[in-house]
């Protein structure tokens, strides 16, 4: 009979092997349609007549579609199937992301964008409860990590793919190509995912046990509607909702303050350029999450790095900058920008288990992507209104501020060993 220590390291090769890869992958192409908007803003605002207020509330109310599904797809991930309904999210999320490439009105526009937030609602979440059933808890902050390099990941590539789509096509076209993925990988996914441990006929009998005893002891059981309750899981929520604000403003505005440090600037040059303050971010969340699962330590590790995103992108939104200087601060805030999501998404299983983290997950997601509605929303009409950039980028500061702020206001339970 195999010593527990090459059993462990052996079930966890495996487990990272068979799924962060391609959870990764599914996430790249989930966040490369939910921004691709970003990409598109120019040629489709001037060929569409959007206005900056039409632009942000069509980019922003993607998120009301998914607050109103984002829980009830979390539960059915932990009590249903995982694999059969992130299947059916990735194909009718990549349904409405070529639908969006057929807009020709606001109203259109929105319609398209509040479907496809219905669509997708659930998957992220369900990816995070899904990640639960197969790493035990200081495993988490690393796998949650690898998962969210898939946004910085998104946007490296997704900048360079659109340019070159805009450039040889446009941008109806770059809707419908990059919702092709999305279908595909659905239909993938049905044969390659499996939804527990016990089911995993790619791991021997010994590492079969072995995973399922570590998931088990790694977490303690509370009601599932335990979440609603919480103060810890409220608070949470109203951090992401804050944090959601400066992300997204980062994701949908980062070609366009490019663009304005160089006027000249064409589209797709400046969406090449966006990729260098994400793949900063590749770096920083790396090292967060790592050091976060090193140390054991988790609400610093979230608030610091909300904290220096704040500052970093207030200054990049300085008028009269160069080009240089504007990348630079843009690269820095980039760093931070993702460095926090790793460390967070341990917190709401430390305070409330692995039997309610489907509910407590799409709780603090459902709420905290409401900012992803709100910050879009209010930069748009700051700038319709004729404030200039670094007005709206303190707005965006204030939120990054007071979200690490609540972050540090949760207790909870972080007395678990260092990964080694």
């Amino acid at each position: 009979m195999q010593s527990p220590a090459p059993v462990a390291a052996s079930t966890l090769r495996k487990v990272r092997r068979r799924i962060l890869p391609y959870v990764f992958l599914l996430y790249i192409v989930a966040f490369l349609d939910r921004a691709n908007v970003a990409f598109a803003k120019a040629p489709m605002s001037a060929d569409l007549g959007f206005s900056e207020a039409a632009f942000g509330l069509g980019a922003g109310i993607f998120f009301i579609g998914y607050f109103l599904f984002e829980i009830p797809g979390a539960l059915i991930v932990e009590r249903y199937s995982a694999r059969k309904w992130i299947a059916r999210i990735l194909i009718t999320w990549g349904l409405c992301t070529v639908l969006i490439g057929f807009v020709r009105t606001p109203n259109e526009f929105y319609g398209a964008r509040f479907l496809l937030g219905c669509a997708e609602a659930g998957f992220f979440p369900g990816i995070i409860v899904y990640l639960g059933h197969w790493f035990p808890r200081k495993e988490r902050a690393k796998a949650v990590s690898g998962l969210i390099l898939g946004v910085p990941v998104s946007q490296v590539l997704g900048g360079p793919l659109s340019a070159l789509i805009l450039h040889s096509l446009d941008w109806r076209w770059m809707f419908i190509l990059e919702g092709i993925p999305a279908i595909l990988l659905g239909f993938i996914t049905l044969r390659y995912l499996t939804d527990r441990p016990s089911q995993a006929t790619w791991l021997t009998s010994p590492e079969r046990t072995w995973l399922i005893s570590q998931l088990t002891e790694s977490t303690h059981h509370s009601s599932p509607w335990a979440a609603f309750r919480d103060k810890r899981i409220l608070l949470l929520a109203l951090a992401m909702a804050c944090v959601n604000i400066g992300t997204y403003a980062f994701q949908l505005w980062v070609p366009s303050i490019i663009r304005a440090a160089q006027t000249s600037m064409s589209v797709s040059k400046a969406s090449a350029f966006a990729a260098l303050p994400f793949a900063a971010s590749i770096i920083g969340m790396t090292l967060f999450g790592r050091s976060s699962d090193k140390t054991g330590e988790r609400r610093f590790h979230t608030a610091v790095p909300m904290w220096c995103a704040g500052i970093f992108f207030f200054f990049a939104g300085r008028p009269n900058q160069s080009l240089e200087v504007e990348i630079l601060w843009l690269c820095l805030s980039g760093f931070f920008v993702y460095a926090w999501p790793g460390p967070f998404w341990t917190l709401p299983t430390a305070a409330l288990g692995q039997t309610a983290a489907a509910a407590s997950v799409g709780l603090i997601n459902s709420i905290g992507n409401l900012g992803g509605f709100i910050g879009p929303t209010v930069i748009g009409y700051i700038l319709t209104a004729g404030y200039p950039m670094h007005n709206a980028l303190a707005f965006v500061a204030a939120a990054f501020f007071l979200a690490g702020c609540l972050v540090l206001t949760v207790r909870v339970d972080d007395k678990i060993k260092p990964a080694t």
